[in-house]
């Protein structure tokens, strides 16, 4: 969590994690983020673990800046929100800094919809496939949930490979982890379903089986041109955002 925007997110996030039933500790790697809007994720219980950006150089800091990495790789399917930072993505390798001995990371713009506990037991590295727009999407990992093991050698190494010279990572951490983890395993879709499967890929979607949504691209707290069209998915997240009761996924029409 890097700023007041996902902050937003991590509080819904937080809740639909208790909300699951787990056992297991919540913990929210943040950076310099007010504390003001930290307050509630300690209401909820959670762990917070404030951590600074990655040491990189200024070389690799200038490449991976939000106008130079969308000037040479520009998204197309999608839009990010003007709050959303490439450079601070690469902050989610601090994971494996942390005092635990496996870890589930999900990204603060997700929900969980179902007890994932059993990821604990899945090796490193597993993620789901960046699946949104069709079939051919499956060879790509998506960043937005994944098992890791926890290791400080693992991340010194790590920062050895990322910052190289002209290193130039398309899609930052993703693309990234993708590289160092080169024969990573395939979680199902449905513990990474990304929001854009909804009217691309309707046939995929079914809710008795979506067991974390992650909202790629526009977020559900923002106004969007997408809205409209992702609408059940933005209610949902509002109902966890909130402090009443939410719905039971399962019982959710699927898309038309």
């Amino acid at each position: 969590m890097t700023n007041a925007d996902y902050a937003l997110g991590a509080r819904a996030l937080v809740r639909s994690i208790l909300l699951s039933g787990t056992d297991a500790d919540i913990c929210v790697l943040h950076t310099d983020v007010a504390p003001a809007d930290l307050a509630p994720l300690s209401a909820l219980g959670a762990r917070l673990v404030r951590c600074a950006l990655l040491p990189t150089s200024e070389a690799f800091n200038t490449a991976h800046a939000r106008d130079a990495l969308h000037g040479r790789a520009a998204f197309t399917k999608g839009e990010k929100p003007p709050f959303h930072t490439p450079l601070d993505n690469f902050a989610k390798l601090r994971l494996w800094q942390l005092d635990y001995a496996r870890a589930v990371f999900i990204d603060a713009d997700a929900l969980v919809l179902q007890n994932v506990d059993r990821l604990f037991d899945y090796p490193q590295f597993c993620a789901a496939p960046n699946v949104y727009e069709s079939l051919a999407d499956f060879h790509r990992m998506n960043s937005g949930v994944f098992t890791a093991r926890p290791d400080p050698a693992t991340f010194a190494d790590m920062l050895a490979r990322l910052d190289v010279p002209d290193a130039f990572w398309r899609r930052t951490d993703q693309t990234f982890l993708e590289s160092y983890f080169p024969d990573w395993h395939g979680l199902p879709v449905f513990c990474n379903m990304l929001q854009y499967v909804w009217f691309n890929l309707p046939g995929l979607w079914r809710w008795q089986d979506v067991k974390i949504l992650h909202f790629q691209y526009e977020k559900p707290w923002q106004d969007h041109a997408k809205a409209d069209r992702l609408r059940p998915l933005i209610d949902l997240w509002r109902a966890y955002a909130g402090d009443g009761p939410v719905p039971d996924s399962r019982s959710l029409p699927d898309p038309a």
